[in-house]
């Protein structure tokens, strides 16, 4: 099926969010008519005429602003605009050409991407109004009237946005293909990974950190499988993103994390786990993605006997929320346990798809509350009746109780432990959904 994505721009407070809602078919983005309510960008999937659509809502952009929230709002915009296939172009019919929707319309002719200007606001139904054409003036060539409060319009220039984007769209899994996102920091050896993998320079690899802009999909096989490398540019912090180019390879590194199967973490073993690895190890948990962690130029380390054992606790109390993600030390530069990589990364892969029996599910809840009884607060009980495997990728449970406020997050990771316990399930996040007794059960 083609996909593609769209990114929502415009100026504050001329309908981006009403009419990114209207086009989601859900309320999504706030909408108010305070300038600047959407500052981060907001995304959500939608399908028009048989094509999966990513659409990106951003906040108003003020292309000449020392505020530091329009600044920030600006940036996201930007982002959206350097990852997007299609830009919807939002501007008003009552406010006619302002001097920020011409400055706008230059940073859109700058992108090279296509450009559908929606003339908002045009609520009234028959003849369109003259001060409507007065947008061909932005100089693009593609102006539709829609209303975003109706719904009106949004079909035609959805039907354009689907003309428009590629056929091959974006990379989709093979069957029985697995892809892999190598994360990391700027110059942990990502790229040296991917080519000891490839057995031949497919990446640039370079001392200076950030050479990969872009993340780069490398497909192969060997006697493992068949797997996607997706090769992804190292995620600084934030405060040190001051190249506008570095800004757009961390949006497409999340991007990336979102589209893998199983995320493998490159750690500098000469540096050890620092409080950058902490985050972006955090991206690929947020996303439910299962995680391998490699601990690159292990050949760089003077070691002794307890050198492994104490850098294995040392990551895992760096990444304490991760214990669950195995960990191998491999060196790019002499081939050390690379191949090792393949039957963890099939291992934790097929640990994400298990699926657990209700009957047994709940055997294994049974003898857990036998064993460790659960909390109580101010002479009231937490009861658990009733426990259920509701999804995969991750690995999704849904416990059923009689007070869902009782339910404790201790309580919660002791539960989450005897899964593991009984099932293994190593590698991957396991998400727990507390239900109260009489609420509706997720679908």
């Amino acid at each position: 099926m083609k996909n593609g994505i769209v990114a929502i721009v415009g100026r504050p407070n001329v309908g981006k969010s009403t009419f990114f809602n209207k086009i989601c078919g859900k309320r999504v983005s706030i909408v108010d008519d305070i300038p600047g309510v959407t500052r981060d960008r907001v995304t959500c999937e939608t399908e028009w005429n048989g094509t999966v659509l990513t659409v990106i809502d951003t906040g108003g952009i003020e292309p000449k602003t020392d505020n530091m929230m329009f600044r920030h709002m600006k940036d996201q915009a930007e982002m959206a605009v350097a990852v997007a296939d299609v830009i919807i172009f939002i501007v008003d019919l009552h406010s006619g050409i302002t001097a920020n929707d011409s400055d706008i319309s230059a940073l859109l002719k700058k992108s090279g991407k296509p450009v559908l200007v929606a003339v908002n606001k045009v609520d009234t139904t028959g003849e369109t109004p003259p001060e409507f054409y007065e947008f061909y003036g932005l100089g693009f060539e593609e102006v539709f009237p829609v209303s975003s409060i109706h719904g009106t319009g949004a079909g035609d220039i959805l039907d354009r946005v689907v003309d428009l984007i590629p056929e091959e769209g974006r990379p989709q899994p093979d069957e029985g293909r697995i892809s892999v996102a190598i994360i990391g920091r700027p110059n942990a050896g990502k790229s040296s990974v991917v080519n000891c993998v490839l057995r031949e320079e497919r990446m640039i690899v370079s001392d200076i950190p950030g050479t990969t802009r872009d993340a780069v999909d490398s497909d192969f096989e060997n006697r493992y499988g068949k797997y996607r490398l997706i090769d992804t540019a190292g995620i600084r912090r934030n405060a040190k993103i001051e190249d506008r180019i570095e800004k757009y390879s961390v949006i497409r590194a999340k991007a990336a994390i979102e589209r893998a199967d199983v995320c493998l973490l490159i750690v500098d073993a000469t540096q050890g786990v620092t409080a950058q690895d902490e985050r972006i190890a955090g991206l690929g948990h947020e996303a439910g993605k299962p995680t391998v962690i490699a601990i690159n130029k292990w050949d760089l380390v003077e070691k002794d006997n307890s050198t492994v054992n104490k850098f294995t606790k040392e990551v895992y109390a760096a990444l304490a929320y991760m214990d669950y993600a195995p960990l191998v030390f491999v060196s790019a530069k002499t081939g050390l346990r690379i191949d090792r990589l393949f039957t963890m990364i099939n291992d934790v892969y097929e640990s994400s798809r298990k699926r657990v029996t209700t009957g047994v599910l709940n055997d294994v809840l049974n003898d857990a509350i036998s064993r460790t009884q659960p909390p109580s607060d101010k002479g009231r009980q937490l009861k658990l009746y009733y426990m259920t495997q509701t999804g995969i990728q991750p690995p999704t449970f849904v416990v059923f109780c009689n007070q869902a406020e009782l339910f404790h997050f201790s309580y919660q990771r002791y539960i989450e432990n005897c899964i593991r316990k009984a099932f293994g399930f190593e590698g991957t996040p396991i998400r727990l959904v507390i239900k109260q007794r009489g609420e509706e059960f997720p679908r």
